[in-house]
């Protein structure tokens, strides 16, 4: 379902955004990898690119083919750098690189935002995720951050929230709607990626560690790249402003506790 199709994935240098681009690529797919460094085994094609900024994602955009079938917003950063980066590079830069790319994505193409279980909140500070999502355009993060007092502890876990907020507003903005672009979440639970440990000393150990403890083990990167190739592919053509939770079931080990059942 991906053959010959043109992708875009983000964080190809590392963890899941590596195996996804070899996923992709091994299905027939043409493969656009972007990090801040080179990947060790490089998919067809390579932007060193910087989601942080407007012009890092413009810069990005300038040398994208001019037609694609995907994009896999894959890169992300732990929080461990504070609160504006995180919210930088999880949010508002994927959110301008999709805003970007749909001129370019063929009619009944997909976006895949690649989340995390650490976004389940987001119910709970829903004000807050629809106040900091609604602001438009690539806003200067310093000056939000500080307007709202977001603490750097927090940054990883609301940057999550707010992506899987603007999902599903994003499936129905007309941007992507009229042309039939599918917009959709992937969250993953722990999984052994190089910035684990990062994870581990952001969210720290106890709780880490009590999800992995729920379902058994962490995943892997090669658990989550299927699901968001899946997400990619004409057969999640029916699948519109959803979050997929590749998590070994951990969102429903956390709902049953939730909801008492």
């Amino acid at each position: 379902m991906l053959f010959g199709k043109a992708i875009l994935v983000t964080g190809v240098a590392s963890g899941i955004g590596a195996r996804t681009a070899e996923l992709a690529g091994q299905m027939g797919a043409d493969v656009v990898g972007v990090d801040v460094r080179e990947p060790a085994s490089g998919s067809a094609a390579f932007i060193k690119g910087d989601l942080s900024t407007a012009a890092g994602v413009a810069d990005i955009v300038a040398q994208l083919p001019a037609r694609l079938d995907a994009l896999a917003n894959v890169a992300g950063l732990s929080g461990n750098t504070g609160v504006v980066s995180t919210l930088s590079v999880n949010f508002y830069g994927p959110r301008a690189l999709s805003e970007a790319v749909a001129p370019r994505l063929r009619e009944g193409g997909a976006i895949v935002n690649v989340a995390s279980i650490a976004g389940y909140g987001w119910r709970a500070h829903l004000e807050r995720a629809k106040t900091l999502t609604g602001i438009e355009g690539f806003p200067d993060v310093s000056a939000v951050a500080a307007k709202h007092d977001l603490r750097d502890e927090e940054g990883y876990p609301l940057s999550k929230e707010l992506l899987l907020l603007w999902t599903m507003r994003a499936a129905h903005q007309p941007l992507f709607k009229e042309r039939g672009i599918r917009v959709n979440a992937v969250s993953p639970g722990p999984v052994e990626t190089p910035i684990l440990r990062q994870f581990r000393a952001v969210l720290g150990d106890a709780r880490v560690d009590s999800d992995i403890t729920r379902v058994g083990r962490a995943g892997t990167s090669a658990d989550i790249a299927p699901a968001i190739l899946f997400l990619c592919s004409d057969g999640a053509r029916w699948v519109n402003g959803a979050n997929l939770a590749a998590d070994g079931g951990l969102e429903a080990s956390i709902n049953a506790e939730v909801l008492g059942f």
